[in-house]
């Protein structure tokens, strides 16, 4: 069998960690095919080739495994930390089997986190053109007005870029706090905190209770189980059809444009901002 599978692909094939992850670890230099340092890029036989990580050699999969655990606070969303700073890894010690977290959930929040050893799974939920919609239950003070909800909704700028439409609603109102709920469709880096510090509010807690139709439900904190194969299935649906979206739109971005370069006039070069959005 040719060398056709990218190294990165095959370290998460085998649960070793998710694509992104993998391509550091080649990059860092901790990873050699047939004893020899791998570089971004390089592809293997998966039947023949030898692949060791920090001289541990890397072993098919045998079984694949969907969890969902109750990341509670304070926990790092890695596998270890060189400050010895707790990770999600300790909650699913009693596996005995090597499940590498799906995404991101930030060390100060709490809830549901998807944990897996299928890297082909775990690429297609994160991938940043597939993001299924996740909910969360979000306490912040003193209060909120409707032009703060509108602004959260309709979008904020973080690091120049302006966040995705979302869901925000009002789920309980008291003195000096209120309760929200916010449905996103991206998965930036501390994103409710940061448009909640754009708008002037102070993130009290927050816990993500739902991914597409995953929902934490009554698990306790700490705790983790099975994904059912119906909720597997319906999260690689959600996000293969989210996926054939943004494709589909890329797609006609690309018409318009070519579309754009035709019509002006003397063949020149279209203009800069031509089919960007504003």
């Amino acid at each position: 069998m040719a060398k056709d599978t990218r190294l990165q692909k095959m370290l998460a094939d085998c649960g070793v960690a998710s694509r992104r992850k993998a391509e550091a670890m080649i990059a860092s230099g901790r990873v050699a095919v047939n004893g020899v340092r791998a570089a971004i890029g390089d592809k293997v036989d998966v039947k023949k080739d030898r692949v060791t990580v920090d001289g541990e050699l890397v072993r098919p999969v045998e079984e694949k495994l969907y969890i969902m655990v109750y990341k509670p606070r304070g926990y790092l969303t890695a596998m270890s930390d060189d400050r010895g700073r707790k990770c999600v890894s300790e909650l699913v010690e009693e596996l005995g089997t090597r499940v590498y977290p799906v995404g991101r959930l930030d060390k100060d929040s709490e809830g549901l986190l998807l944990m897996t050893n299928d890297g082909e799974f775990a690429n297609l939920i994160a991938h940043p053109s597939t993001h299924v919609p996740k909910v969360y239950r979000v306490t912040v003070r003193p209060g909120v007005t409707e032009a703060q909800l509108t602004r959260l909704a309709v979008g904020v700028e973080i690091d120049g870029r302006m966040t995705a439409p979302a869901s925000v609603r009002v789920l309980e109102q008291q003195p000096g706090r209120v309760v929200l709920e916010f449905v996103l469709h991206e998965g930036r880096n501390r994103q409710i905190r940061n448009m909640c510090e754009a708008v002037g509010l102070e993130v009290a807690r927050l816990k993500r209770t739902a991914i597409g139709a995953v929902k934490l439900g009554m698990l306790p904190q700490g705790r983790f189980r099975e994904l059912t194969p119906d909720e597997v299935r319906r999260l690689r649906a959600a996000a293969k059809k989210k996926g054939a979206k943004a494709e589909g739109k890329g797609e006609e971005r690309d018409a318009a444009n070519r579309s754009d370069g035709r019509k002006r006039p003397g063949g020149g070069r279209p203009a800069r901002n031509a089919g960007r959005r504003r």
